[in-house]
């Protein structure tokens, strides 16, 4: 992509009600604009990180057998009644009216309309486990979003539901789902940690919360320094302190603040039995099925990410979501055509090795080039100028670690030898 054909738009601006720094990088990147409280437009370079993370969801839910379906955004009120949660969900449901006088409500979680197709389609226990997933809009009505997309009203969810003909069934699939997300969480290369939690609205017996570590998360998670125990600070009466016995007796207890991207839950019978979601077991009895949820924060990851991988110049994106893999940049690029044929070559030569690229073909000065590659985090860059034509060579760097390599180009300044284009491969590659 060229960066005029790019619909990048960055500023030096911060927005006065941008507290947290993902909230202000990606207003100054461009990535997100406001349009009311709580509510945010995904511009061309958010959304592309958006479908990076999408994909790697995705990718981890089908390779858990996992059935993916696009169920409606706005729900009857007739179900969510039948489970008794219309009036107990509160004010962050948004109900709505139509035309008829009707009432609806725009989904904030989807366990009504996942049960009502279960009841209706699947009867046996020969049908089971089975699970079902998508990814969608949700809207929560907060009291006071805040945070940009962290905690924004409307939101990009993933989410899955289980369904099963008993407890140890379900616990085998609850399993499958926990690896699932850690798989998920590594591959985008986070630093996180998976703690006990509440059930919250949602209900159910037993719950897991995935936290990437952060400054500004809004949770605090008390964990051990020698074992995997790990629970948010919200359960505790009286929450440890740092240095403290830890409470499995496995070490010292060690504190930080993680922000929550995924969620998942043992439903049990809480909707199947309020919704009479029914099927027959082996010794052919009615019995209720037993559920499991659970649910991924698609536009708090791309938030989260931030959070946890920034400096004073901008974003520095994981490779795996980021929203290009290399810049260009290209100092006279619209004044010398040595510079111009050789970039536009590199630039043809990258993409036909699948390597997703920027190319800065502006007619602007150096110095904004560099602090808008910086300021978006794309990883790499190879920089083209001066030192090109005198020295027949280029840079090459490393956005994370600030490291700066240099690529000779064997008097050759016409298109990108063999040599040049392996070296960035291995570097990109590390």
């Amino acid at each position: 992509m060229r960066y005029t054909k790019s619909g990048i738009t960055t500023t030096k601006n911060t927005p006065k009600d941008a507290e947290i720094i993902s909230h202000k990088l990606m207003i100054r990147s461009g990535m997100v604009k406001k349009l009311a409280s709580g509510l945010y437009t995904w511009m061309p370079l958010g959304l592309k990180v958006l479908k990076k993370i999408e994909n790697i969801i995705r990718e981890e839910m089908n390779r858990a057998d996992a059935l993916e379906i696009l169920m409606p955004a706005v729900q009857p009120s007739e179900l969510w009644k039948e489970s008794g949660r219309w009036d107990k969900y509160g004010p962050e449901l948004l109900r709505i009216t139509d035309r008829h006088e009707r009432e609806f409500c725009f989904g904030p979680t989807h366990e009504e309309i996942i049960t009502d197709i279960a009841r209706k389609d699947i009867n046996s226990y020969k049908q089971l486990p089975i699970i079902y997933y998508q990814i969608q809009t949700k809207f929560r009505d907060e009291i006071r979003p805040r945070f940009g997309v962290m905690r924004a009203r409307e939101f990009l969810m993933k989410d899955a539901y289980s369904f099963h003909e008993n407890e140890e069934c379900l616990n085998k699939t609850y399993k499958i789902m926990f690896e699932a997300y850690k798989n998920c969480f590594n591959k985008i290369g986070f630093e996180y940690k998976v703690v006990n939690a509440d059930n919250g609205q949602i209900g159910g017996s037993e719950s897991h919360e995935f936290h990437v570590i952060a400054d500004n998360g809004e949770d605090e998670l008390i964990f051990s320094d020698s074992s995997d125990y790990a629970i948010n600070a919200e359960l505790f009466t009286r929450p440890p302190k740092e240095g403290d016995a830890c409470p499995d007796g496995s070490g010292k207890v060690k504190i930080k603040r993680g922000i929550e991207v995924g969620h998942i839950f043992k439903l049990g019978k809480n909707y199947s039995e309020a919704m009479n979601a029914s099927i027959s077991n082996k010794e052919n009895k009615n019995i209720k099925m037993t559920m499991g949820c659970y649910g991924i924060g698609v536009s708090r990851i791309a938030a989260a990410a931030i959070e946890q991988s920034n400096d004073e110049k901008g974003i520095i994106w994981p490779k795996s979501i980021a929203p290009y893999l290399i810049t260009i940049i290209s100092i006279g690029y619209t004044k010398n055509d040595i510079v111009k044929n050789y970039t536009d070559s590199l630039y043809e030569e990258l993409e036909n090795n699948n390597i997703e690229v920027l190319l800065d073909d502006r007619d602007i000065s150096p110095g904004n080039m560099f602090s808008d590659s910086e300021l978006i985090g794309i990883p790499y860059s190879v920089i083209i100028g001066k030192q090109f034509i005198e020295n027949n060579n280029f840079e090459f760097k490393d956005r994370k670690f600030d490291k700066t390599s240099t690529i000779n180009e064997n008097n050759n300044t016409e298109k990108p030898t063999k040599e040049a284009l392996k070296s960035i491969l291995k570097l990109i590659n590390g």
